[in-house]
């Protein structure tokens, strides 16, 4: 199985930015990032293929943005503009393997 570590994750003031990294143990087709707020599902907000082909939510389109090196197993989430409604754990999924999760708290 690929193991997933994600990071990057902390305390962020509204506006600020964070960059999310998740490292595979090796290659990876497909990688998806999700969140999850408190109290809430868990859901999927941006999505990047072997092909560096890359899909958003609607929430997150002209605010993040994913990317890959794949020579480093390592897939990246940018996140700037955060907004406290951005508070959540982060997970990457790769394969049939989930990460663990690194939490984001935006807050003033």
């Amino acid at each position: 199985q690929v193991q997933l570590v994600e990071s990057g994750g902390g305390l962020v003031q509204p506006g600020g930015s964070l960059r999310l990294s998740c490292v595979a143990s090796g290659d990876v087709f497909f990688v998806g990032w999700y969140r999850q707020a408190p109290g809430k599902e868990r859901e999927l907000i941006a999505t990047i293929n072997a092909w560096h082909r890359k899909s958003y939510i609607d929430d997150v389109k002209d605010r993040f943005a994913v990317s890959r090196d794949d020579a480093k197993h390592t897939t990246y989430l940018q996140m700037n503009v955060l907004e406290p409604e951005g508070t959540a754990v982060y997970y990457c999924q790769a394969n049939s393997t989930w990460g663990r999760g690194t939490q984001v708290t935006v807050s003033s």
